[in-house]
């Protein structure tokens, strides 16, 4: 699923909606967040993720994050060399039980996706797999890379993909079966006064303060509902 629109305008509420749908119902949910401030950082948005969902802090010896790595990555059930692969990744020191082999840079770097590849495939034998790949127009050459080869096999595996973005992005996927587009465009009047109602809750606002809250947002959700709370406050 390819979620467009410009800033403010509601990709991350439907994720967090579609998240808060799925409560207990038995899944895996994986989420990636590409920073304009690590666009150079090779693989940054999977760095990220997996220093998260392993529990790395800052304080933690090589030996603590090696533990924490193993425990995570032992759910995808990788093979020996995906374990060497990730943990260098992660920049952690190699172990005699992992042995990284010689590559070249780029099959390293080959090898690196595959790894990360076979990792979400491994979990989504478990589980269903629910991934989302936040701001999409920030994302790092090498991890477009990997991003368009799991456009490429999600639709054989149990994995629910979505990606948002701003509109000057060009996704990959595009016409394929199993990828569906959603644009978000801004709010006619209408919904804008609805949404102000439905930020107010039961207090009632006076129809122009209402009608200029709608104008003054231009039909941004995001500035609806901050301009609606401001006056709240007020």
């Amino acid at each position: 699923m390819l979620i467009s629109g410009e800033p403010g305008i509601g990709k991350s509420r439907i994720t967090a909606e579609l998240a808060e749908r799925l409560g207990t119902e038995p899944h895996i949910r994986l989420q990636y967040f590409c920073s304009p401030y690590h666009q150079d950082s090779a693989l940054f948005p999977f760095i990220d993720q997996l220093s998260r969902a392993a529990g790395f802090a800052g304080d933690d010896p090589p030996a603590a994050r090696w533990e924490k790595l193993e425990a995570l990555l032992a759910l995808g059930a990788p093979i020996d060399e995906d374990i060497a692969l990730i943990a260098d990744l992660l920049s952690l020191p190699a172990l005699e039980r992992y042995p990284l082999s010689n590559l070249s840079p780029q099959r390293k770097k080959e090898r690196t996706l595959e790894a990360l590849s076979h990792q979400l495939e491994g979990l989504a034998r478990r589980e269903p797999a629910v991934v989302v790949f936040e701001d999409a127009h920030w994302i790092d050459p090498t991890s477009r890379e990997l991003l368009d080869l799991t456009v490429d096999r999600v639709g054989r595996l149990p994995v629910l993909l979505i990606v948002t973005f701003r509109p000057e992005f060009q996704p990959s996927g595009i016409g394929q079966p199993q990828v569906s587009i959603l644009a978000l465009k801004r709010l006619d009047q209408r919904d804008r006064s609805a949404l102000v109602a439905q930020v107010a809750g039961g207090k009632a606002l006076p129809g122009e303060v209402i009608d200029q809250i709608a104008e003054r947002t231009d039909g941004v959700p995001l500035f609806v509902e901050e301009l609606t709370k401001s006056v709240l406050v007020d």
